[in-house]
């Protein structure tokens, strides 16, 4: 059956029947859907229970695509190209290959999720101001017998907007004959590994440009260019780019944060002293799943007792104590985009006098924080921190906690407070910390207290590590957090854990 059959019978199928919505498995619906699907991809035609008719990607127009590649090219001087690369599949031993994952910035330009796949922009003077030439794996039956399908050379055009879709394999040398014309290449491409030199090696350029091509004499003038003064940084470009959020982005990122915020109400109902951390993360990631995440935005920390006081502790391999308090910093990835969470709360269910006035202590900072973050405040992530140090010591001296900036930065709160995030959990090195906040940027507020079994500090708080986190979209005058769906206030968090806010475990 050919594709445009496919498309047709798609079409009819979802004007006939409105109501079969993303999310809804009907036999109905899965009666017009073939199987195996033709594409390397969900795509509407063959996923429309994820895809929608106006998205390319879930979530996603075409145009979101096309305004993405059209605002970076308007950034570019003229005589420039781009040059973004996919993703590589990735094994953990072997030939066992991990769940593929596509590259953020490739993802960004183009919502093309398959590997070995690469795309040239070409800034020219056309109404549309610029070239897309897509190049992929394209089909072979042999590898689609083990791998699925991947999407054709004719599709890839029309689905993505390509002007040209071309096999991998013609990737170097188109390459080749558009670096002669011209004047800047904005490419990433690896460090090279000899500190002394900061010149690539023909094997580092092309093992990265196309892993399954072998160096050459044939491919010298690619690896002079990509050399010479020609080459720029892709990264810093599209980084501009991705921290504003579309609202399309903001929509996807709020049910991100929604997933992973019911997933952290519901396991603070099924925890227990008894079960292990592991057992808990497992739950966590479970519920996400089943929610329609992807995977998880990175390896969860499941903290009990003094555990919370490893920052980044991702163990998760002992077993919660009566009386202690739980930390969990986790969050999925949803349609591309991450999330992050960190919740705190009582592993009996309830807070102890110390370990509420700790929480306690934690949240006020926290909430003041968010407060800040608009564009209209003027700060920036490095001011917000600097605040975040003044807020938490006065917090911690009115509950009997008088201890010096330097406890709090080197001791009792040795991270950063804050983080842009997107489609990545860190959204980009290239960023200003004390740039003022924009309006559609979305970052973390992560104060926490760790406070170790030292004499310096009261020993009623010894052990006890708390951390708050929230996804917080910065507005032009108020803050919206983004990650509601957490139990934050002590009442709610007690009564999420004691099953009173009408939370199933599962």
């Amino acid at each position: 059956m050919s594709t445009m059959t496919l498309l047709r019978n798609a079409a009819c199928w979802r004007a006939k029947i409105p109501w079969a919505r993303r999310g809804y498995a009907t036999e109905s619906s899965s009666a017009a859907v073939f199987k195996p699907s033709s594409f390397g991809q969900p795509l509407f035609q063959s996923h429309p229970h994820l895809v929608q008719s106006t998205e390319l990607t879930p979530g996603f127009s075409a145009q979101e695509y096309e305004t993405r590649r059209r605002n970076l090219m308007n950034t570019l001087p003229d005589s420039s190209i781009v040059v973004s690369i996919s993703g590589a599949v990735k094994y953990m031993s072997g030939q066992i290959f991990y769940k593929f994952r596509q590259a953020s910035d490739f993802w960004y330009l183009t919502g093309f999720d398959e590997p070995n796949s690469a795309v040239i922009l070409e800034k020219n003077s056309t109404s549309r101001g610029y070239r897309m030439t897509l190049f992929s794996a394209g089909k072979d039956s042999a590898k689609e017998k083990w791998d699925g399908a991947k999407t054709g050379p004719n599709e890839v055009a029309t689905i993505f907007q390509a002007d040209e879709a071309r096999s991998i394999d013609h990737f170097a040398s188109h390459l080749r004959s558009v670096l002669s014309t011209c004047s800047n290449v904005f490419v990433d491409v690896p460090p090279t590994h000899n500190r002394k030199s900061a010149k690539l090696t023909t094997k580092s350029i092309l093992n990265y440009l196309s892993p399954s091509l072998s160096p050459h004499t044939e491919y010298d003038s690619i690896v002079d260019a990509l050399s010479s003064s020609k080459r720029k940084p892709l990264a810093p470009k599209i980084s501009l780019l991705r921290a504003i959020k579309s609202e399309a982005e903001i929509r996807v990122m709020r049910q991100a944060a929604d997933i992973s915020g019911r997933a952290h109400a519901k396991t603070m109902r099924f925890a227990r002293p008894g079960l292990s951390e592991a057992a808990l993360a497992a739950h966590f990631e479970y519920l996400c799943s089943l929610a329609g995440s992807q995977r998880p935005a990175y390896v969860p920390v499941v903290a009990s007792g003094g555990n919370a006081l490893i920052i980044h502790y991702t163990s998760n391999n002992h077993l919660i104590r009566d009386g202690e308090v739980l930390l969990i910093d986790a969050g999925c990835e949803y349609n591309g985009y991450a999330s992050d969470i960190t919740r705190s709360f009582p592993a009996s269910g309830t807070f102890t006098p110390a370990q509420r006035d700790l929480y306690a202590a934690v949240l006020s900072a926290q909430k003041a924080l968010i407060a800040l973050c608009t564009e209209d405040s003027g700060f920036g992530m490095h001011q917000i921190h600097l605040r975040t140090c003044v807020l938490l010591r006065e917090e911690l001296k009115q509950i009997g906690m008088d201890v010096s900036s330097r406890d709090i930065e080197q001791t009792l709160f040795p991270h950063y407070v804050s983080h842009p995030i997107g489609l990545d959990l860190h959204e980009s090195s290239h960023f200003d910390r004390s740039g003022s906040l924009k309006a559609g940027m979305v970052i973390t507020i992560e104060p926490g207290i760790y406070v170790p079994p030292s004499s310096a500090f009261p020993k009623h708080f010894h052990n006890i590590g708390i951390r708050i986190e929230d996804e917080v979209l910065v507005g032009k005058e108020h803050p919206v957090v983004l990650s509601v769906a957490a139990p934050k206030e002590i009442a709610d968090v007690e009564g999420a854990c004691q099953g009173l806010l009408g939370l199933e475990p599962f």
